[in-house]
């Protein structure tokens, strides 16, 4: 995130789409941000838009790249 000047979440996904975790990361900084277990995917919104809508680790995306159409 050193370049990055607005903060973001980052949503750790696993092959099928579900979220094992998420982790916060603060702009212009340089920690490391890492998933509980291996996952193919990663997604990074602004902080705030998974909570805005209730989605938390174990909550499982829809799509092509996840193997299913969405609606």
């Amino acid at each position: 995130m050193r370049n990055t000047l607005i903060p973001l979440t980052a949503a750790f996904l696993e092959d099928d789409g579900t979220i094992v975790n998420l982790a916060d990361m603060k702009p212009l900084n340089d920690d490391s941000h890492c998933s509980t277990k291996p996952v193919r995917f990663v997604l990074e919104m602004n902080q705030g838009w998974f909570a805005k809508r209730q989605i938390k680790p174990g909550f499982k995306l829809g799509g092509s790249v996840f193997g299913k159409r969405p609606n």
